[in-house]
């Protein structure tokens, strides 16, 4: 069965509950040494199948990551991303804009980060930061919400058409998780720079968060660039589960490496001059 399909979201009459969304479940794979057998096996393939993408330069990968603090965002990209050719990978986050990028259109900041023929690029937080912080505080009106959807489906309906495959994942831990994540950093002296003042203050705000971010994927859900949902609770199946995702999309590409238009024959006779 597709992974694609069994964690696409699937809203009802517009709407999506995150919360009822289990965050532990995991989905056609039932153990941590199987799910880490697999991602070894499939880093190989995902390996291959990347370097023909990269070496056609006619397909692309957007991978946008959304999720909560310590929900994975970097931890996918250290176990699954660097699995591929970094020389055909890029990577970027959107935090709070600077006071230049809030002088521009929002997604001013973003259209330069889209991958190119043949990358795939990584957004580590990303345009729907845009519209999921001011649903959650309520810092932005409808009409001004309502008009940053209909940009992004504009912006993903044109990277489609031009042959970039936009794979959105949601990775979704549950506030426990959270909490036990963010003590292990506190622990550790190597982990305890990730957090921030700001990260208990989005905390005390889960419940709005949560909705937001529910909202944001009834609203931004497509036929052609959906969202799915990650079971995130356990970093070795969410690390699995995107694998196998980017692995389902570019098996579906077709990919072969290209035919140079070289004469063989000529250059093997000045080879072996």
């Amino acid at each position: 069965m597709s992974l694609r399909k069994l964690l696409a979201a699937d809203p009802v009459d517009g709407t999506y509950t995150l919360a009822s969304r289990d965050s532990s479940v995991t989905p056609l794979i039932d153990s941590k040494k199987k799910g880490k057998n697999d991602l070894d096996d499939m880093g190989e393939r995902l390996f291959d199948l990347h370097e023909m993408m990269f070496a056609g330069e006619q397909r692309s990968i957007l991978l946008v990551l959304q999720g909560t603090d310590a929900s994975g965002k970097n931890g996918t990209i250290k176990h699954v991303i660097n699995r591929v050719n970094p020389a055909g990978v890029s990577s970027a986050e959107f935090a709070v804009p600077t006071d230049e990028e809030a002088e521009h259109h929002f997604l001013w900041r973003i259209r330069p980060e889209v991958p190119t023929p043949g990358k795939l690029a990584v957004f580590s937080r990303s345009h729907y930061e845009d519209v999921i912080i001011p649903l959650a505080e309520q810092s932005e009106d409808d009409a001004e919400i309502d008009s940053r959807f209909d940009d992004i489906a504009d912006f993903e309906a044109e990277l489609t058409k031009s042959g970039v495959a936009v794979v959105k994942c949601l990775l979704n831990i549950s506030y426990d998780e959270q909490r036990e994540r963010f003590l292990r950093r506190l622990r550790r002296l190597d982990k305890r720079w990730k957090f921030t003042e700001a990260d208990l203050e989005t905390r005390r705000n889960w419940d709005s968060y949560q909705m937001a971010a529910g909202e944001t994927v009834a609203r931004s859900s497509t036929d052609d660039e959906p969202w799915f949902v990650i079971p995130a609770d356990h970093k070795w199946y969410r690390n699995w589960a995107i694998a196998k995702i980017l692995l389902e999309v570019l098996d579906d590409m077709d990919l072969s490496y290209p035919e140079p238009d070289l004469d063989l024959d000529s250059l093997r006779e000045a080879l072996d001059d």
